[in-house]
């Protein structure tokens, strides 16, 4: 039984794949909020760009980091929904980003809860020098009290997080996900410029990240009701 589930999932894979394209492809820019004029001018509207919290020495406990973000996970049913939420707002999808996107190893939480982000440097967890494998940066975070997010927080991150600032770059700290490739993928949040976007990029253990390249963590694992989060 489980050879003819693996065989059948083998068979329909390309099928989601192309799906998820075409989902992706096909955004309603009259309901586009993902644009750089959208981004532009819900920050004009705002008067103010998100501050992300910065530090001026290493972090030496995940009780040393202020709360971040705040978002909710659990709310779609399946991908299919997460996508089609994507892309009727315009968000932007990279192509190594979909392809994780439609791997088994992309799952969504079965129950809406509020999950509290936290964001770092590698550089603010005491690594020097230009980059670091990835696989350190994990090591040292998770040591000092930091938890890797599960792979659905990327999405909805972007879907939460409309007044990204020009030039931030998120990296989720997550285990990566190997798509059909063989590459083995994590994912960023980012705003390059051109519009909110999800992005891939390189996941295997000893791919060099520079320093200063900033992560989104976990300080636990999720307790709150997503009822209870305040605007």
């Amino acid at each position: 039984m489980r050879q003819m589930a693996a065989l059948t999932w083998f068979a329909t894979a390309p099928r989601l794949l192309i799906w998820v394209v075409c989902v992706l492809a096909s955004a309603n820019r009259a309901h586009a909020q993902c644009s750089a004029r959208d981004v532009l001018q819900r920050q004009l509207v705002l008067k103010a760009a998100p501050v992300v919290p910065t530090r001026t020495g290493p972090v030496t406990s995940v009780s040393d980091v202020a709360e971040w973000k705040t978002i909710s996970i659990g709310t779609f049913p399946d991908t299919f929904a997460l996508l089609t939420a994507l892309s009727a707002i315009g968000c932007g999808v990279g192509s190594s980003a979909a392809a994780a996107l439609a791997r088994p190893a992309f799952t969504l939480s079965g129950t809406r809860t509020a999950v509290t982000l936290l964001t770092v440097t590698a550089a603010d967890l005491g690594f020097r020098g230009e980059t670091v494998p990835l696989r350190k940066i994990y090591e040292v975070a998770q040591q000092l009290g930091f938890g890797l997010a599960p792979p659905e927080i990327a999405p909805q991150l972007r879907l939460q997080y409309l007044d990204q600032p020009v030039g931030e770059f998120l990296v989720v700290g997550m285990n990566p996900i190997r798509t059909w490739a063989g590459e083995e993928v994590i994912l960023t949040v980012a705003n390059g410029g051109a519009g909110l976007i999800l992005i891939g990029q390189d996941g295997r253990a000893d791919a060099e990240i520079p320093v200063t390249s900033r992560f989104v963590f976990l300080r636990s694992l999720p307790t709150t009701p997503a009822a209870l989060i305040r605007d």
